[in-house]
């Protein structure tokens, strides 16, 4: 049996080590997305060897390298990591099977370039997912802005070049601007940066100082996307869908809220908060959040913008339901991360999908391409279902959860808000699904398109049925989260 350490290891640097190989392998297709299914295979085994001894009780870790006295790459597996580092790994896998599909069938130039750059990305998210202190977090999120931003920019194009400069300029400037001085300001206060059970700061501090230190990381934390500092999402469009796939449910936004949930656990802890009035201002800006950015998408005609502001929308139901600071909505909150990363991968596949068939980029193109792309639409529609929060999918039980959240500490606002957004996602869902089931083509004439490749339709139809799966054995997730709040009390 492998040690933790070495499980660790393995785990961060296999989609390093798999870079080197797919660039060595880049004049034979064939073995290059060989490489990179088989690196997603190993990262999977090892991540889920590493998640038999978290449901054990067990919080693998290790030490790394020490900058300065107290300063250190530092990692731990804890039970809200290993569900993020699971969701990543997993996803790379059924990720790459898509890729094949789109970038061939879509003749996208330089595609060595982009399974490297995709292997760092998820090998900084692992890092992410497992860091022990502030400072490893930082670094790794960092990493992921900069092997993202090759992604971004990938067509080459005027308009890709000026989303790549609008992503990397939001995310490195509020990183570094507020991120970094929040994290030197919890050193010099708690003298650690460690994530801690019942948290690193006291009552001793001052509820101002709390708040200040808490605005720094929800804005400074830009992948959050909570508005204002939420442009960079809807501008990274441009880039192939595989990427937005990654941006919106593998790593990138899931990073974000990630962070923001750990650092609210381990760094505040929610019984220190609890007592901080203030909080409600987190609570506040991301229920705003979510309302305006389900009315942009109810107003957007390009499909993946539409995404795009769903995704901003989607992602504050996390932020809102940790500022709740109720266990079961800090549960809903990780389930979200989880139910969100299935339901909107399944969704930009799908726009990905249309795209490779049809070249379609508009909503309104959509009439009646559900007889000519069953699978695709069908696997649109059961992911919709599960934004907008309907049984039998993974998004009813986070926003059960969420919602139970709201309940249990009377907070009228959030329950407001979720009634409202869930309308609203309805509202800029629903049509789509008519549309493409129930409506005729606009010119009244047969199809005359099929289904994308097989590898894209295998890809969007396994996330829709673990959309699915997830409701009906929710088991593994609810048992990390119930380990993730032991720990709380």
């Amino acid at each position: 049996m492998m040690s933790d350490q070495l499980l660790i290891v393995l785990a961060i640097c296999l989609p390093v080590v798999a870079t080197v190989f797919i660039a060595v392998t880049h004049n034979y297709t064939n073995v290059r997305e060989t490489v990179t299914l088989f690196s997603a295979v190993c990262l999977i085994i090892v991540v889920y060897s590493l998640l038999q001894r978290v449901l054990a009780g067990e919080q693998p870790q290790l030490h790394l390298l020490e900058f300065l006295p107290g300063l250190s790459l530092h990692f731990k597996i804890e039970p809200l990591g290993m569900l993020f580092a699971c969701i990543a790994s997993f996803l790379w896998l059924i990720n790459s099977i898509y890729s094949i599909g789109y970038m061939r069938g879509n003749k996208e130039k330089h595609q060595t370039r982009f399974y490297i750059y995709f292997a760092i990305a998820i090998a900084s998210t692992i890092g992410i997912a497992f860091s022990a202190n502030l400072i490893t977090l930082f670094v790794f999120y960092e990493v992921l802005t900069l092997s993202t931003y090759p992604l971004v920019t990938h067509k080459g194009s005027e308009d890709a070049m000026r989303a790549g400069r609008v992503y990397l300029g939001i995310l490195l400037s509020t990183s570094i601007c507020l991120f970094l001085p929040a994290i030197i300001w919890i050193n010099v206060l708690a003298g650690t940066t460690e994530f801690t059970n019942g948290g690193i700061l006291t009552n001793d501090i001052g509820h101002g100082v709390i708040l200040i230190l808490l605005m720094l990381f929800a804005y400074g934390i830009g992948k959050a996307a909570l508005m204002p500092m939420h442009r960079w999402l809807p501008a990274a469009m441009v880039a192939p869908t595989p990427v937005s796939a990654l941006l919106h449910a593998v790593a990138v936004v899931k990073a974000g809220v990630f962070s923001i949930v750990k650092i609210v656990i381990y760094i505040f802890s929610p019984a220190l908060l609890s007592d901080v009035i203030e909080i409600n201002i987190l609570l506040y800006l991301a229920g705003l959040t979510i309302i305006v950015a389900s009315v942009i998408a109810l107003q957007a005609d390009n499909l993946k913008r539409r995404l795009a502001y769903s995704t901003i929308s989607q992602l504050s139901y996390v932020v809102l339901a940790t500022a709740l600071l109720a266990p079961i909505s800090i549960m809903g909150a990780a389930l979200h991360i989880l139910a969100h990363a299935f339901g909107k991968i399944t969704l930009f596949f799908a726009a990905g999908s249309i795209y490779t068939a049809t070249k379609k980029t508009s909503v309104s193109e959509l009439d009646g391409i559900g007889k000519a792309m069953p699978w695709t639409m069908g696997a649109f529609a059961i992911a919709s279902l599960s934004m907008i929060g309907v049984p039998p999918t993974a998004g009813f039980l986070s926003k059960w959860y969420i919602l139970q959240g709201a309940f249990s500490v009377e907070s009228w606002f959030a329950v407001g808000v979720i009634i409202i957004s869930t309308l609203l996602n309805a509202g800029y869902f629903l049509p789509i699904i008519y549309a493409a089931f129930l409506k005729k083509p606009v010119d009244g004439k047969e199809l005359s398109y099929n289904e994308a490749p097989l590898p894209i339709v295998l890809a969007l139809t396994l996330t829709a049925a673990i959309t699915i799966l997830l409701f009906l054995f929710p088991e593994t997730p609810l048992q990390l989260l119930n380990l993730l709040v032991g720990n709380m009390s």
